[in-house]
């Protein structure tokens, strides 16, 4: 499947709960998850390596309909109602569509 929208965005937790936050955000990959779709092509859920609360998500659909199609769904409302308890401000977005690249992940590091 080809990206023809996607978004980078930063969030920044709560003091000393950027790790929370990372893993709470890696549960939209779960079974009934937006990002579980096939629409989604791309979920890459970092933290930055200077400040431990700060969170970067990049994702890209094949579609900003489908996007948003199930941004809207029970399962990505919950979710985000649970993130933004955890956030010290709001989130700062870029949109983007990818050109080209590579992707390969494997298990989380320890």
């Amino acid at each position: 499947m080809i990206v023809h929208h996607g978004f980078q965005a930063t969030l920044t937790a709560l003091p000393g709960r950027g790790g929370e936050l990372a893993e709470l955000l890696l549960t939209g990959m779960d079974e009934g998850g937006a990002a579980a779709s096939e629409h989604c092509v791309v979920y890459l859920v970092s933290r930055s390596a200077s400040d431990p609360d700060v969170v970067h998500i990049t994702e890209g659909w094949t579609s900003e309909e489908e996007h948003e199609r199930l941004f809207r769904g029970e399962a990505a409302q919950a979710l985000v109602s649970r993130i933004s308890g955890l956030l010290a401000c709001e989130p700062v977005h870029s949109d983007h569509v990818p050109v080209r690249g590579k992707a390969v992940f494997g298990p989380a590091a320890a």
